[in-house]
């Protein structure tokens, strides 16, 4: 099964990169381009489509359906004779459906809603109205419960399932808006995506999670196939059609990969577990978290979009913009890594993770308030 969920990379890859390359240079032809200067959080001076979250959406939706279809119209005899591993697992397959089925839904609602963004801005809180329903999908139907692990729930009744939900709501939605927010120079948002999604690829296909693995497949395969167009200096940005996208799965990933199983007698792992995610989106959540104060210690909305955010900061510091996003993308790979194994850790080993990844969010932050501004462009 690793190979196999392996080979959804370059499935993914071989759909996505020929979608890219169409929609490309149907944008520049139609005019669908980001606008120039100082719209919002972003700040370029070429005008450069912004459609490429079509291909994005489409290189993990297409391997899904059919995936859920041919999981079910298959006769079992066919994968019994030459594909007896998945064979092996498709009971356990087949129980995913309505769970996959939930996550497209979710995927298809967001990415249409950030196709119209990138065309005519919505406004924020028309965003976050439908990032909610979305998240709300997901959680009910797809029971993607980030406190069900701990069993709050059966001891706490409908307090705790109220509690769950709510908690898993917000989860996804500081997660969705993290990685939209990232998405303000190029490369960036997509590399620390990939570096994200490689590391839930490689905890589920430890843990022998093949459904999350295959989706944390696609999805890699989808953001390497992008970033050939978006690499610095980009042909295309992903736009909110794709950024909501990209959230919207790593928060799947998340929240379905198990980091903690009690009831397990293989790999039950410890309670501690639970906090890899922390350490995975460190980074992410770093910047969403820090440029969230900074706009609210200046008395406007979070919501807002401007050029504070941490790679602009960088940016201030004397940097370069590709060093900026190189050093965002080291960063997330350091305190990644971190958390990859921790369930599985003895207790010191797992302090010394934590440590690890505190000690990387503390020196960006002294680095930032202790290094002279040098640049004055960026605001």
């Amino acid at each position: 099964m690793v190979q196999i969920c392996l080979s959804f990379i370059v499935v993914s890859f071989l759909i996505g990169f020929p979608i890219m390359a169409v929609i490309l240079y149907a944008s520049r032809r139609a005019g669908l381009l980001d606008q120039i200067g100082e719209e919002a959080h972003k700040k370029h001076l070429v005008a450069v489509p912004n459609t490429g979250g079509i291909g994005i959406f489409w290189a993990v939706a297409i391997p899904m359906i059919l995936i859920l279809f041919g999981i079910w119209i298959v006769p079992k005899e066919v994968y019994e004779e030459y594909l007896p591993t998945v064979y092996m697992h498709l009971d356990g397959l087949r129980s995913r459906t309505s769970m996959g089925g939930a996550i497209l839904i979710a995927l298809a609602i967001l990415h249409l809603m950030g196709m119209i963004d990138d065309r005519r801005p919505l406004g924020p809180y028309v965003k976050l109205a439908v990032q909610l329903i979305a998240a709300t999908t997901l959680v009910v139907f797809a029971d993607m419960h980030v406190l069900k692990f701990l069993g709050g729930e059966e001891y706490l009744g409908l307090l705790g399932t109220v509690i769950s939900v709510s908690a898993s709501v917000l989860w996804f939605t500081v997660i969705i808006n993290a990685f939209n927010m990232l998405d303000n120079m190029d490369g960036l948002s997509a590399g620390v995506a990939a570096i994200c999604t490689a590391i839930y690829l490689a905890a589920t296909l430890i843990g022998g999670q093949w459904f999350v693995a295959t989706l944390a497949a696609l999805l890699l395969g989808a953001l390497i196939a992008f970033l050939v167009f978006n690499f610095p200096p980009a042909k295309m940005f992903m736009g909110d059609g794709g950024s909501l996208v990209i959230g919207t799965l790593i928060a799947v990933l998340s929240v379905r990969t198990t980091y903690f199983d009690p009831e397990s007698s293989v790999h039950p792992g410890h309670w501690y577990g639970v906090l890899m995610p922390l350490m995975i989106l460190a980074i992410p959540l770093y910047d969403f978290v820090s440029v969230t104060l900074i706009r609210l210690a200046q008395g406007r909305s979070p919501l807002s979009g401007d050029h504070q955010h941490f790679s602009h900061r960088l940016v201030r510091k004397g940097l370069s913009r590709r060093s900026a996003v190189l050093i965002i993308w080291l960063c997330t790979i350091v305190t990644g890594l971190s958390g990859i194994m921790l369930g599985t850790l003895d207790k010191w080993q797992a302090i010394l993770a934590a440590v690890n990844t505190f000690a990387v969010i503390c020196l960006l932050a002294i680095l930032e308030h202790t290094t002279p501004q040098v640049d004055e462009s960026i605001r």
